[in-house]
């Protein structure tokens, strides 16, 4: 069997070992005699891999004993609906960072249920950077500031964490989750959807603090109630079982290879070996900031577009996959997360050496 370099935005490669394990345990989990699809979620073999993956999750992200961890559904699009609705706690609006394409998703969603102030935007410079702090218009009654903490289509991420006051931070960690360390108490609530950096589409993860839960809107419906939830052990529903499992593995994984610390060393090693070849190359470009750039998402654009398609069948014939841009901004892009190894990134840049020598002028 021969792996592909699978270079997806989501769903993404995972881990090799992971994998292995899962198709291993896909019959017959710990001799229970059954696959963990067929489990029931209330019996005890699930609440056992449901709570190993909340104190994993908990153990590599440091994360405080008065947040509570929501292993839930509806991806980070439904959140963009469901934190206004849990989060406003009587206040009338709230501030939100434009970045990108994800951000714009958010505000969209975010106006149905409240008042949004956009406190800083990128769209004049066509995304390319994180808007410098002293450049927001926040507002000191806001219910919550939101950030897209990196915007998985333009490529752009932020290096810090903004300091919001007593206005509590949401973050949407969707595609850099896991990948570096985060002081989880600088934030009110952080989400993500799980099928980037931590397993199976299907999977969407809240990190909530105590304090900010209880106080839904009387429309929220219980499901996404985050107080309902939390009291339930996130089994107000049946829980994606499946996603739980993987999603515990992964996190067993990053466990065994150093932690957020360890990955973080590898994934400013992956980009750079890439951003270095894109920015002495007369060939290839990357639009975004340099000090704002993704580890994760790194799009570019060949000097000619009218060579993408050769540029995309050259890389397939070469096993490496989903190099096209998203749609709305053409180009490339690589996303080259946590699971993605370094010979991956290597490859790739072999490979654009070859094509640009290939079709200098």
């Amino acid at each position: 069997m021969t792996r592909v370099f699978n270079f997806s935005a989501g769903p993404a490669t995972l881990p090799e070992p992971v994998l292995r394990q899962a198709a291993d345990e896909m019959l017959d989990w710990h001799g229970s005699g059954m696959s963990v699809m067929e489990m029931s979620h209330r019996g005890k073999e699930f609440i056992a891999i449901h709570a190993q993956a909340e104190a994993l999750l908990r153990e590599l992200m440091a994360i405080p004993q008065n947040y509570k961890v929501l292993f839930l559904q509806g991806g980070a699009i439904g959140q963009n609906a469901f934190v206004p609705m849990n989060l406003l706690r009587g206040r009338a609006g709230a501030d939100y960072v434009n970045t990108g394409e994800w951000s714009k998703k958010s505000i969209k969603e975010a106006k149905n249920h409240c008042k949004v102030n956009v406190a800083a935007s990128s769209e004049a410079n066509h995304f390319a950077s994180v808007p410098k702090q002293d450049s927001w218009n926040l507002d000191p009654n806001a219910a919550y500031v939101h950030i897209c903490s990196n915007e998985t289509i333009g490529g752009v991420e932020y290096h810090w964490t903004p300091d919001t006051g007593n206005v509590p931070l949401v973050a949407d960690m969707s595609s850099n989750i896991l990948s570096q360390p985060v002081e989880v108490s600088r934030y009110g609530l952080i989400y993500c959807g799980a099928q980037k950096n931590i397993g199976p589409a299907g999977l969407t993860i809240v990190i909530v603090r105590d304090d900010l839960i209880g106080h839904a809107l009387p429309t929220t419906p219980s499901v996404f109630d985050y107080k309902l939830q939390a009291d339930n052990d996130s089994m107000v529903n049946t829980p994606p079982t499946f996603a739980v499992y993987i999603a515990g593995l992964v996190f067993q994984w990053l466990k065994q290879h150093g932690g957020l610390t360890k990955m973080a060393e590898l994934n400013r090693k992956k980009a750079a070996l890439l951003y270095e070849y894109i920015d002495n190359s007369p060939f290839y470009a990357n639009p975004v900031a340099r000090e704002d750039r993704s580890l994760m998402n790194v799009p570019f654009r060949l000097r000619d577009e009218k060579l993408d398609a050769a540029f995309l069948k050259g890389a397939q014939a070469r096993g490496m996959l989903q190099l096209k841009g998203h749609r709305s901004v053409g180009g490339m892009r690589a996303s080259i997360y946590n699971a993605m190894p370094i010979e991956g990134v290597q490859a790739l840049v072999n490979y654009m050496k070859e094509f640009e020598v290939s079709h200098a002028l």
